[in-house]
């Protein structure tokens, strides 16, 4: 009798994005995959951000793999129904300095396809009632907004409803070595695990968190509702995100740390990075602030958030904002590492983004991954 031979099984760990970027990648490969998470639904980094896709923003190695995952994304949120928006992003500068960083953006290979703005176009962008003569605007045009809070639950309903994909929630993970994944509803057999627990890394390997130095960064966000204006909108980066990535570098940022040191020292004491993205519902996502910790406590300052929610205002030109809700954001931080890609146990693989770029980069990454895998899939899969 001839049987149908059967695909090797990847089991993952952890259903957040970084998790079902490798699952849809290991099924694209022809694996099966049973991805496991501990909780009944996903509740951490990958909802508590802004949705944001920002590829453009990023140089270096982020860079190569922010390129790598747009076009992924596109195909995932088109296959599982998730609504990415091509909203662009605009990077604002409200004063000279600022207006000085973008310029020398501007003359960077990775800005090329970028827009450069005047006042006018750039109040539009904002929804700004009237354009001030400080203003100014650089729009990166491939980047996406997708809405965190259920970007990720239709990916993860795609990758069950698939006929070789299987998610498992509310079921937690003791151990995962050489095939074998304990859990706390039984053992689970892999021909490879692919473990992606995020700032949780060290409940599983403490070694990996000591040996990389994984602690947490907590951050404080805010959802607002504002003027209404027609569909999602640009995300909006202003002069603290130019700090803070990488494809932004050059004597006209160290310029602008310094200038900020002198001005707005609160801003840098939180480690701000003023930034909000706009979402089909009429409201707004901001934020953000942060604080690297071992374990992150749960407690938010309002002094903080006041400190974003006045700088937002002075960015759409409006206010009061009606604030919704506010939250804690909690990502894996390293001071010495971006990704931390490590073989813990023979056919184990740990990916462990350090850095709050995941919801960009998962993609690319996953399927870094899973092309990497040496498993021998069936003729017909191959």
């Amino acid at each position: 009798m001839t049987t149908t031979p059967t695909p090797p099984q990847i089991v993952i760990v952890g259903a957040g994005i970084i998790g079902l970027s490798h699952a849809v990648a290991a099924l694209d490969a022809g694996y099966r995959v049973t991805v496991l998470e501990q909780d009944a639904r996903a509740v951490s980094a990958s909802i508590r951000n802004f949705g944001h896709l920002g590829f453009g923003a990023h140089g270096g190695e982020h860079g190569v793999l922010a390129d790598e995952a747009r076009p992924l994304w596109l195909s995932i949120a088109e296959r599982a129904g998730v609504a990415a928006h091509r909203t662009g992003t605009l990077v604002l500068a409200r004063d000279a300095a600022e207006r000085e960083a973008l310029d020398e953006a501007r003359t960077q290979e990775r800005f090329a396809n970028a827009a450069a703005l005047d006042a006018d176009r750039t109040a539009a962008l904002l929804g700004r009632a009237s354009a001030s003569p400080e203003l100014a605007g650089l729009l990166l045009p491939g980047d996406l907004t997708v809405d965190p809070r259920t970007a990720v639950a239709t990916i993860a309903a795609w990758v069950n409803a698939h006929e070789r994909g299987r998610v498992r929630f509310g079921t937690a993970v003791f151990a995962a070595e050489d095939g074998r994944v304990v859990t706390a509803r039984g053992d689970v057999f892999a021909d490879h695990v692919i473990v992606t627990a995020g700032h949780l890394i060290g409940r599983l390997y403490p070694e990996i968190a000591e040996d990389h130095g994984i602690g947490e960064c907590a951050l404080q966000m805010l959802r607002v509702r504002a003027r209404a204006i027609d569909g999602p909108g640009a995300a909006v980066l202003t002069g603290t995100s130019m700090l803070r990535y990488s494809a932004f570098s050059g004597p006209a940022i160290e310029r602008l740390r310094a200038h900020l040191t002198e001005t707005r020292p609160e801003l840098l004491a939180i480690q701000a990075n003023i930034m909000l993205t706009r979402h089909t519902d009429g409201t707004i996502l901001i934020g953000d602030t942060h604080a690297a910790h071992r374990s992150a406590p749960p407690f938010l300052s309002e002094t903080w958030s006041q400190i974003v929610l006045a700088e937002i205002t002075d960015v759409l030109g409006a206010g009061p904002l009606e604030v919704l809700e506010r939250w804690q954001g909690v990502y894996a931080q390293s001071a010495t590492h971006g990704i931390v890609t490590t073989h813990p146990r023979p056919g184990v693989t740990a990916v462990t983004v350090t850095t709050g770029i995941g919801m960009t980069l998962g993609p690319a990454l996953g399927a870094r991954t899973v092309g990497a895998l040496t498993l021998s899939l069936p003729a017909t899969h191959s």
